[in-house]
């Protein structure tokens, strides 16, 4: 056989080598394909959360939470809160914070259901907003998705004080809080921040006393 033959037959065996390795990867592709996007797919449901349950009417009407503040038109300063608009717990509606806030001082606290000092601060924070009256508004903001599971727990402890939810923990960041709770922020009039308390208040005492040096209100 001469050294042209040969070669051509190498040529002739390697194409057809080629071919048939081509051939099985077309014919596994969609197997593969398939099993990829089902482990995609599985991977995707194993980190995306259940949706949190919707809160009910019949439970706002329940929890008789007193409505969230409305806009007055009064003038507001440079707040960090400004641009931020929660939905009030009381009945679902969206609160512009310092639209809402301004004109009076204010002190918002920060808590979730799940945290236990909060439960004990609450019931210390309705007492003081009923001694203060009209100088000043106490707002509860729930800051965990679970906004059903805050309503629930508000109306375990008897709470009535006006709430928003803050899924996205959007009023902690604006304010450069720690990652704790609860947290008390002190609002100016003009909606600027005078205070933020990174610690639960231990009485109503406690709280009339820090109110009263850095807003100057006195309840």
């Amino acid at each position: 056989m001469s050294a042209d033959s040969s070669r051509g037959n190498l040529w002739r065996w390697a194409l057809a080598a080629v071919i048939v390795v081509v051939a099985a990867a077309v014919a596994l592709w969609p197997q593969f394909g398939r099993d990829h996007g089902k482990d995609a797919t599985a991977a995707s449901s194993a980190v995306t959360p259940p949706p949190e349950p919707a809160v009910a009417d019949s439970d706002r009407a329940a929890a008789g939470l007193t409505a969230c503040p409305q806009p007055t038109g009064a003038p507001v300063g440079d707040s960090p809160l400004r641009g931020i608009t929660l939905n009030c717990l009381a009945d679902g509606r969206p609160v512009d914070l310092v639209a809402a806030l301004a004109g009076k001082p204010a002190l918002l606290n920060l808590w979730a259901y799940w945290c236990g000092p909060c439960a004990e601060e609450l019931p210390l924070l309705q007492q003081f907003s009923q001694q203060a009256g009209s100088a000043l508004t106490v707002l509860t903001v729930h800051s965990d998705p679970g906004a059903a599971k805050g309503l629930s727990r508000l109306t375990g402890l008897g709470i009535h004080l006006p709430g928003v939810e803050d899924a996205d923990a959007k009023v902690r960041t604006a304010v450069r809080a720690p990652a704790v709770l609860p947290i008390s922020v002190l609002l100016r009039a003009d909606g600027t921040v005078a205070k933020v308390v990174v610690r639960a208040f231990t009485s109503v005492d406690d709280i009339s006393a820090t109110v009263a040096a850095e807003l100057g209100v006195r309840a």
